[in-house]
């Protein structure tokens, strides 16, 4: 009986262990395709969903727009803003061993510049080949070509890869496009595991983070691509799903809330969701067409009952706090207005107009605007053609004003904590040709204010630029303002840690957030 009881206890001590060391698991709903996960290539929120979680750049961004150490511990600018020089941490390393070294630094720099992908269009004529250096192999120089005032808030999207392991990938000159393309060569907080394209993804813990780990950390990432609202129900009810994306609709968080085991956690956004209206194609290159689309739009049904959303006056959501925010009206629904302003277009009293309406398929709540869009503007005039496409071929045909629809519904949020993502990113012509600027606005007067912006590093002054720049987009009509986004995930209780980032997905950084519940 002793030896019965002895081995006993030492099952028990056992099975203890083996429980305080059993891995966590995460499972997240994604309702977009990965369509890469190399760095120098990701320009939405399932690719940066992935980057920030297997890159590091040279510093990162908090919950309120912060700008934080990272590869970098440190950093100075020169008085006249146009040399950054950034000291790395002598202890971080590669998911492989490597040190990071400035000459990674570099080197990711020169391969962002030359694939011309990505976030590289934020750096042109700011930074070329060679205006990046090491002095030393912690210590990297950034020489800008001239002084570009949201630099340090758009660092954060640099992603440092590990030069000599794509060095060794090159094929035909392609900077490692092909094996990056599905291998990851960072030195972020976890380690790609496997990638079943269009269905799940899976990272791992790197326990050798340079950072380090807080208490009840999470092991292990599951990303499962699905914008099905049923699948979402049936994955939470069967315990699979941990959190929801942030696009479900009404329904699914309602019932998510009354599991036991699921809150729903919402917080306000920089992400503003809008109609985009091809400016170059008709009949939305008539200024009154794109007026009567937007007096057409039943902004208070769509955001308190469809979308739960914040009003938005214009291009830039509330939390870029300014005194220049609140010169802008808030728009209205009023079908009147959307008969007059059609009447005084080129296109009048030719029969119905035609008007293709995109949104991305299988997003329910995007099909409810979509129909509601469709009854509004035919009882004004208008001919609509309801185009759902999967996110992939969005942005395929985004790269075309030849294919960019009449109207599409897009969400955008700022890539790097500046009013001057908002502004060029989705409107300056230099930025035209992606999913973020199917507007295909091509205006000098904008695109000299957002230059006339980034090249002065006085506040007041920025801020009335900016101020006159939102009021003239306003009044082009390029998109029908319909909300600012509130976040919303629903989650298990036992995990902690999301707070919304003002970039991309950041948020989503799960060495951020931990276990709370114990395994």
């Amino acid at each position: 009986m002793k030896r019965v009881g002895i081995t006993f206890l030492a099952l028990g001590a056992v099975w203890a262990a083996a429980m305080a060391s059993a891995a966590t698991t995460v499972t997240l709903n994604v309702v977009q395709i990965f369509g890469t996960i190399d760095p120098a290539k990701v320009t939405d929120y399932t690719g940066y969903m992935a980057a920030v979680n297997l890159y590091d750049g040279l510093v990162t961004v908090d919950k309120d727009g912060a700008i934080q150490p990272l590869l970098a511990s440190s950093w100075e600018a020169s008085p006249d803003a146009t040399t950054y020089t950034f000291h790395l941490r002598p202890n971080a390393t590669f998911h492989n061993g490597a040190p990071v070294t400035a000459d990674d630094v570099v080197y990711s720099v020169k391969r962002l510049l030359a694939i011309d992908q990505g976030p590289s269009y934020l750096f042109k004529g700011v930074l070329g080949p060679d205006s990046v250096t090491a002095s030393d192999a912690h210590t990297v120089v950034f020489h800008l070509q001239k002084v570009f005032s949201p630099f340090l808030a758009t660092v954060p999207l640099i992603f440092v890869v590990d030069s000599k392991t794509v060095q060794a990938n090159v094929k035909d000159g392609d900077w490692g496009q092909a094996y990056v393309a599905d291998h990851d060569v960072g030195s972020g907080p976890y380690m790609l595991e496997s990638w079943t394209r269009g269905s799940e993804m899976r990272l791992k813990r790197f326990d050798n983070y340079a950072l380090g780990w807080g208490k009840d950390p999470i092991d292990n990432l599951r990303f499962v691509v699905t914008n099905d609202e049923a699948t979402v129900r049936s994955l939470a009810a069967s315990g699979e799903l941990t959190m929801t994306s942030e696009f479900q609709a009404n329904e699914t968080y309602t019932a998510l809330a009354k599991m036991s085991r699921f809150r729903v956690v919402e917080q306000p956004t920089g992400t503003a969701f809008y109609l985009k209206m091809n400016t170059q194609v008709a009949p939305t290159d008539d200024l009154h067409v794109r007026k009567a689309i937007a007096c057409a739009t039943d902004y208070a049904t769509i955001r308190t009952t469809i979308y739960p959303g914040d009003a938005l006056a214009g291009p830039l959501p509330a939390v870029f706090k300014s005194d220049y925010l609140d010169t802008l009206k808030e728009p209205s629904f009023d079908l009147n207005c959307a008969k007059d302003e059609l009447a005084k277009s080129a296109y009048a009293g030719k029969g119905p107009i035609p008007l293709t309406f995109t949104y991305v398929a299988g997003a329910s709540f995007e099909e409810e605007i979509g129909l509601l869009m469709k009854s509004n503007l035919e009882k004004v005039g208008f001919k609509v053609s309801l185009d759902p496409e999967p996110w992939n071929r969005i942005t395929e045909i985004a790269s075309k004003v030849s294919t960019t629809p009449n109207v599409t519904e897009v969400f955008f949020g700022a890539t790097y904590a500046s009013p001057d993502s908002m502004f060029f990113t989705q409107y300056d012509s230099a930025a035209s040709g992606t999913w973020s600027s199917m507007e295909w606005l091509n205006n000098p007067d904008v695109d000299k204010m957002i230059a006339d912006a980034r090249a002065t590093t006085d506040p007041a002054q920025q801020a009335a630029i900016y101020k006159k720049l939102q009021q003239t987009i306003v009044d082009l009509q390029p998109d029908a303002f319909l909300l600012v986004q509130k976040v919303r995930h629903a989650m298990d209780k036992c995990l902690t840690g999301y707070n919304y980032v003002p970039v991309q997905s950041f948020d989503y950084n799960f060495h951020n957030y931990s276990w709370t519940c114990g395994n």
